[in-house]
C-alpha cells in the first residue's frame, strides 16, 4: 500500500530548540532515499521554544509527528510513548542534540535487512568529556559481562529495530539504558555497528552522576526481569524455602536439646532459628504478592499531555 510506513523515527527531546529544524532537514535528507517515513518527536517537559519549534514543523511537513509531556517523565517514558505509535515496519531512535548523525541510518537499515532484529550504534570514536566517557566504559563492559552479549555501547542513543522488537520491550524506569540486552534475552538477534559521533553543537548535556547509581539499581532490575517477571515465586519462593528449612533445622535441634533438660530460652542460636523461620514466611509472601502483580496488573502507562498531533490519543 502507497501510504504503508517503512521507517519511523522515534526522537525525545528535553530543551533542544536549537538543534531541532537542522535534524529534521537531515533526517528528511537520509530518510527520503529509503522509502516512506514518519518522524515522531516526544517532548519530554521542555521549557524553552522546543514545542514551538515543532508545531512549526508539523505545520510545515504532517509527516511530522508530536508527543510533548507536560512535564519530565525521562527518556525511557518518552521513547516508550514514541513506540507505542510508531507504525514503520523499522523503527531509528536517535537523540535531539546533533551528535548522532542521521546518515548512519541507511547503513543501520541495512543491517536489519541481513536477518538482524536490533542494530544498536557504537560509538567508537566519541566526542565527550572524559568524565562521560570512561565511566560509561566501565559500566558497558560489566553490562555485556553480566547480559552475556557482548557489545561496545549499550547506552548509544542511535538504534534501528524492527517493528515487533519495540512493541515487547519493557521501556519504563531508566531501561533505556538496556534496550539491547532485554531483547537479547527475549530471543531477538541483536548486532552493533560503528557509527559517527560528533561533538555537542547547542546547548548543553543532561548527563549527571546520578546516573550511574540509577543505572546500578537498573541492572539489579533487568537481570530479575529477564529470569524472574512471569514467574517471582521462582525467586521469593526458593529463599522462603532455604530461610524455613533453615529455621526449622535450627529450632528440631533445640526442641531435641530442651527434652533432654538443656535450658535454650538464652541462646543466640533459638533466636536465629525464629528470625529465619520469619524471613522464610515473608519471602513467600513477597512470592505471592508478585504472582498477583503479574498476573492482574496492567502495563498500561498514563502521562499527562500538553499536546498530540498526529497521534492516535487511543494508543494511550
Amino acid at each position: 500500500m502507497a501510504d504503508e510506513i517503512l521507517i519511523t523515527a522515534v526522537i525525545p527531546l528535553l530543551n533542544e530548540e536549537e538543534s531541532l529544524r537542522e535534524l529534521y532537514k537531515r533526517l528528511a535528507d537520509n530518510l527520503t532515499p529509503l522509502g516512506n517515513w514518519e518522524i515522531i518527536f516526544i517532548d519530554d517537559g521542555s521549557v524553552d521554544r522546543s514545542l514551538d519549534v515543532l508545531k512549526s514543523l508539523n505545520a510545515e511537513d504532517q509527516r511530522i509527528k508530536i508527543i510533548s509531556f507536560r512535564k519530565n517523565y525521562g527518556k525511557s517514558a518518552a521513547l516508550n510513548a514514541g513506540f507505542r505509535v510508531a507504525r514503520g515496519q523499522f523503527v531509528v531512535t536517535l537523540d535531539a542534540d546533533l551528535q548522532d548523525d542521521p546518515a548512519e541510518i541507511p547503513n543501520l537499515i541495512r543491517k536489519l535487512e541481513e536477518g538482524y532484529d536490533l542494530v544498536s550504534g557504537w560509538k567508537k570514536v566519541r566526542h565527550d568529556p572524559i568524565g562521560k566517557t570512561f565511566p560509561s566504559k566501565i559500566w558497558n563492559r560489566i553490562t555485556a559481562i553480566i547480559s552475556g552479549l557482548r557489545i561496545h555501547d549499550f547506552n548509544c542513543g542511535l538504534k534501528a529495530y524492527r517493528n515487533e522488537v519495540i512493541k515487547r520491550l519493557p521501556v519504563y524506569g531508566e531501561m533505556h539504558r538496556f534496550l539491547p540486552a532485554l531483547a537479547h534475552w527475549d530471543g531477538f538477534r541483536v548486532t552493533e555497528l560503528p557509527v559517527t559521533h560528533h561533538p555537542r553543537k547547542f546547548g548543553r548535556s543532561k548527563f549527571g552522576a546520578s546516573r550511574f547509581l540509577k543505572g546500578s539499581l537498573d541492572l539489579l532490575s533487568v537481570m530479575f526481569l529477564a529470569r524472574f517477571a512471569k514467574k517471582p515465586m521462582h525467586l521469593f519462593g526458593l529463599a522462603g524455602i532455604i530461610f524455613t528449612l533453615m529455621g526449622f533445622i535450627i529450632l528440631a535441634y533445640l526442641t531435641w536439646g530442651w527434652l533432654h533438660g538443656i535450658w535454650i530460652g538464652n541462646r543466640p542460636i533459638f533466636f536465629l532459628g525464629i528470625l529465619l523461620l520469619i524471613f522464610g514466611a515473608q519471602s513467600f509472601s513477597l512470592g505471592f504478592l508478585g504472582e498477583l502483580m503479574t498476573r492482574f496488573l496492567s502495563d498500561k502507562k498514563e502521562y499527562s499531555f500538553k499536546l498530540l498531533e498526529g497521534i492516535d490519543q487511543e494508543a494511550f
